[in-house]
């Protein structure tokens, strides 16, 4: 994935987007930050499931960010949070739409055999692990429940 942002950073650069090549180096600077954290701790650099962590949580405050300029009259600012946002999920796993995060969740359900609520958060762990970074897990949950209830 890295080397995936390095090659549409220098692309932006080419093409001077400065928005996008504004964007592209603060997730570059985040990863760093990261790996650098990560060697002080002895690790050998971080993992693919760390750069999606790092992704999601930058997704995340913008959205947060657009809310509260939205909030505050602050539309152009809503707008460049927004492009921030779509050039930062070029990088992450296509999102699960309704019907496949209904269907993951059924699957999950079934395969562990969940019989009730207190198997609630053995199906999130199982849908964490199989479908990481592929739907928005406050959602999931929400039809895991539905499911576990219906049980």
């Amino acid at each position: 994935m890295r080397e995936r942002i390095d090659a549409a950073l220098r692309q932006a650069v080419e093409t001077k987007d400065k928005r996008r090549a504004a964007t592209l180096r603060l997730l570059l600077a985040a990863i760093q930050d990261r790996e650098s954290r990560s060697r002080e701790l002895g690790r050998d650099g971080i993992k693919e499931t760390d750069l999606q962590e790092i992704l999601d949580k930058m997704v995340d405050q913008r959205s947060r960010s657009i809310r509260d300029f939205e909030e505050s009259g602050q539309l152009e600012l809503a707008e460049q949070e927004r492009d921030e946002v779509a050039v930062i999920r070029e990088f992450l796993p296509k999102q699960f739409d309704e019907h496949a995060m209904q269907e993951a969740c059924e699957d999950i359900v079934r395969d562990i055999s969940a019989k009730g609520l207190r198997d609630m958060g053995r199906c999130m762990s199982a849908l964490k692990t199989r479908y990481p970074g592929q739907m928005d897990f406050v959602r999931a949950s929400c039809v895991v429940k539905d499911l576990l209830r219906s049980e």
